[in-house]
C-alpha cells in the first residue's frame, strides 16, 4: 500500500515537473529563436538597403566629380604683387 502511494507520487511529480516546467522552457526557447531569426533576417535586409544606397551614392559621386573638375578650370590663381 504504500509502494502504491509512493508511485503515485512520483508520478503526480514527474507529471507536474513536465508540464510545468519542460514543456514551458521548450515554448520559451522555440519563440526566442524564432524572434532571434526574425532579428537576423531584418538586420540582413538593412544591411542589403545600406550597401544598395552605398553603391547608388558611389555611382552618383563619379558624375559630381566630374563638374567639381569644370569649376576648378574656372579657378585662377591669385598672387600678391609686393609694391
Amino acid at each position: 500500500m504504500i509502494k502504491l502511494i509512493f508511485y503515485g507520487l512520483v508520478v503526480y511529480l514527474i507529471y507536474k515537473l513536465v508540464f510545468e516546467f519542460v514543456i514551458p522552457v521548450s515554448k520559451a526557447s522555440n519563440q526566442m529563436r524564432e524572434k532571434l531569426q526574425q532579428m537576423q533576417e531584418q538586420q540582413r535586409f538593412q544591411q542589403e538597403q545600406a550597401r544598395a544606397q552605398a553603391q547608388a551614392q558611389a555611382n552618383a559621386e563619379p558624375v559630381t566629380s566630374s563638374k567639381t573638375a569644370s569649376t576648378d578650370k574656372d579657378y585662377i590663381e591669385f598672387e600678391e604683387i609686393k609694391p
